[in-house]
């Protein structure tokens, strides 16, 4: 296969890590968002008065985002492109990992919208829950970045000169 070829489909793979996290984290926010805005309802209704600790749980999902946006800044490298398949599949496996941490964390941020709302008290309790639930997602990047660490490369001058000389040969 030629190194470019390779090149692009680790690159796809690194992409993939932070495109599923990102689909995860706004599953889990709209989830989220959603529990958050019924349950500000209520308290409109019921002339209590509107905890804004709401937005901080619609927006924990939100994090994970950011670990598949490491994880692919550790995937996208030139030296990588021998090692292909293991960058795709870390990127899509990884990713869809984060992306499951994020959509459970945002429907147990639902659950703690609700949970506040009614009993006025345990925000702690419910943030510590949803870090439980983040820490999925800290493991899978850590232990992926772990396996990048054994993964053989290629000098990345040599997978930039194959590039250069193939897009040569074209022109």
């Amino acid at each position: 296969m030629i190194q470019s070829t390779q090149l692009a489909l680790a690159y796809a793979g690194a992409f993939c890590a932070v495109g599923f996290a990102a689909l995860g984290s706004a599953y889990g926010c709209g989830v989220a968002a959603a529990s958050a805005i019924g349950s500000w309802k209520k308290c409109y209704i019921q002339g209590k008065e509107a905890p804004f600790q709401l937005t901080i749980l619609t927006g924990a999902p939100m994090t994970q985002t950011i670990y598949g946006f490491i994880l692919m800044l550790s995937l996208a490298k030139p030296e990588f492109a021998d090692s292909w398949v293991t960058c795709l599949l870390t990127g899509v496996i990884g990713g869809i990992a984060i992306a499951l941490s994020a959509a459970f964390q945002g429907r147990a941020a639902a659950g703690a919208c609700d949970a506040l709302v009614e009993g006025g008290s345990g925000f702690v309790n419910y943030l510590i829950a949803l870090g439980v639930i983040e820490t999925i997602a800290i493991f899978v990047l850590v232990f992926a970045i772990l396996l990048l660490g054994k993964v053989p490369t290629a000098p990345a001058t040599a997978a930039v000169e194959q590039i250069v000389s193939s897009v040569t040969m074209l022109c």
